[in-house]
């Protein structure tokens, strides 16, 4: 069966409609901030959609010529389940493959054990943790190497 969606590269603002419908966000990312962090470096802004309505997005961008920084990702709570995460996984690997990327790196958190579980499944390695005082603040670092 065909997915019900579509993932294309997309603008910030189609992001930020997905972005304001996460309660775990709590509305903390604004266009500026994305702005800023994505200014003067590649980057990528993915976005899945539904009958042209953004459901889920994947940002990320360029920390050196070899590494890209997986940033943000997030999946409209009505719209979970679906395989949308991971097919925007799928298709930002694809992008960072063909742009000649050699690492993948994501941080993320015990709180969020799907995106935990997601990325253990497909060969990301736990490289470091940032104690931020507490198991549910703190946060996991993972890399992917291509080779």
């Amino acid at each position: 069966m065909e997915p019900c969606y579509t993932i294309k590269p997309s603008c910030l603002e189609d992001l930020l409609l997905v972005d304001s419908q996460i309660p775990e966000f709590d509305g903390r990312n604004s266009l500026s901030k994305l702005q800023a962090r994505c200014a003067d470096v590649e980057h990528l802004a993915l976005v899945a959609y539904i009958e042209n309505e953004p459901v889920a997005y994947k940002l990320g961008y360029e920390l050196d010529s070899n590494t890209f920084y997986s940033w943000l990702g997030a999946v409209a709570p009505k719209c979970r389940g679906q395989g949308i995460a991971q097919s925007l996984l799928n298709a930002q690997e694809a992008w960072v493959k063909t742009n000649n990327y050699r690492v993948i790196m994501v941080k993320s958190m015990n709180r969020f054990p799907a995106m935990l579980n997601m990325l253990i499944k497909n060969g990301y390695a736990i490289v470091g943790y940032e104690d931020r005082g507490s198991p549910q603040t703190s946060q996991i670092l993972f890399s992917k190497v291509f080779d």
